[in-house]
Formats: structure tokens, C-alpha cells, sequence
């Protein structure tokens, strides 16, 4: 689930014994402030490396679809009220209320899904989110922190986008302060000095996560 500037709800995982029977596949979890390339590293990793059986780990929300999204591609869309019901029932990872009855979280049973199919399912969520995933999974889940060289760089390419205004990238330059206070809770920093080197960096990570030579 993309990232939000917002806290997250994370409700009490009782057991892992809903694991058992699964086909053991493995989990990644990617977080990062915005603009330090995350996204740019992730497409290329799940483009150009097949042989890693890399999936995004597809989210619910309670918003109606956008534009020509899909039921289970890009989300899939349930009532606020289900919702609700799923969250008393304790069926998400990790979820979130954007707005009043605006929810979107990741469901165990969405993750078991495609774990079965053998997937290796890819997380990219706000750093409380990736803390919550990886919680629950344990030593099945790699979490990488993609970090920007400096908030002065980062300020750069917020700037150089051109895509925000200037008090939200002020927002964001904030928000990013609070996300870089995380690092040191993920398994692995990666710090996106050359795009090139970092995209190589996550690779090898998680080749040797994944055993895959």
C-alpha cells in the first residue's frame, strides 16, 4: 500500500499458527521518504529480475475504483462496513483511515493467497506499516529503507519533480524527518546516493534473501 501521512492502526497478532500448511515463500517490505526512488528501484527490480517471483502484495480499500482500476488488480474495493467488520475480526496486517469511512489496509489472507502460488510478495508501505508487517512475520520478511543522501538532496529532487507545490513539499520534507527516525528498525538501509548503485545494492539484498544465485 502506497504511503500516507497518516498513523497507523495495528491491531494485536495473537499467533502465527495461521502460517502453517502455507507454501513457504518470503516477504519484502520496502519503505522510504518520498522522492528518494523507491518507486524507481522497485519497477525496475520486478521488470527487469522474473526470476525472482516478486509480486505486489495487492491492498483493500473501502473507496469506490478510479479511472479503469480493477477488483483485485490494483485494490480490491469492499463497503466501509466490511471493512469495519474485517478490522473486528483482526483479518488485516496493517490498515489505515485516510478520511471518515476511507480505509485501506493488507489482508493475511490476501498475503496467504499469493504465498501459495508461490509468490515472493512485495510490500511498499509507510514506515509504521512496514514495522507492523515485519512484527507479524518474523524472520519470513526482509525490510529494506530506501534513504535519500540528505534532506537537502531530497529537497532537490522534490523540486526538480515539479509535480508539488511548494508548502507540500514543505509537508513532505517534514513527514521525511519523521520516516528517516525509522531506519534503524528495517533489516537493511539503502542509501540512494546513485540510482544505478542502489538499484544493485537492493538487488543483491535480496538475491541472498531469497537464496537465488
Amino acid at each position: 500500500m502506497k504511503s500516507r501521512n497518516l498513523s497507523r492502526n495495528v491491531p494485536r497478532f495473537d499467533s502465527f499458527l495461521y502460517l502453517r500448511g502455507m507454501k513457504e515463500s518470503k516477504l519484502i517490505i520496502f519503505s522510504a521518504p518520498s522522492g528518494s526512488g523507491k518507486s524507481t528501484i522497485l519497477e525496475w527490480l520486478m521488470t527487469e529480475h522474473p526470476e525472482l517471483s516478486l509480486a505486489f502484495s495487492i491492498s483493500c480499500t473501502s473507496r469506490k475504483p478510479r479511472g479503469k482500476e480493477r477488483n483485485g488488480v490494483e485494490y480490491f474495493f469492499i463497503t466501509p462496513e466490511e471493512f469495519k467488520q474485517r478490522i473486528a475480526d483482526g483479518e488485516f496486517l496493517e490498515y489505515e483511515e485516510v478520511y471518515e469511512n476511507c480505509f485501506y489496509g493488507t489482508l493475511k489472507s490476501q498475503v496467504e493467497r499469493q504465498s501459495e502460488v508461490g509468490q515472493n510478495v512485495v510490500f511498499d508501505v509507510d514506515v509504521k506499516g512496514g514495522c507492523a508487517i515485519k512484527r507479524f512475520y518474523g524472520s519470513r520478511a526482509l525490510s529494506i529503507f530506501i534513504q535519500p543522501p540528505s534532506i537537502a538532496m531530497l529537497r532537490e529532487r522534490l523540486e526538480h519533480r515539479a509535480t508539488d507545490a511548494p508548502e507540500v513539499i514543505e509537508k513532505r520534507l517534514q513527514r521525511a524527518e519523521f520516516e528517516l527516525s525509522f531506519a534503524d528498525r528495517f533489516d537493511r538501509t539503502v542509501i540512494n546516493d546513485s540510482l544505478e548503485r542502489a538499484e544493485n545494492e537492493v538487488l543483491e539484498i535480496v538475491k541472498d534473501f531469497l537464496n537465488v544465485q
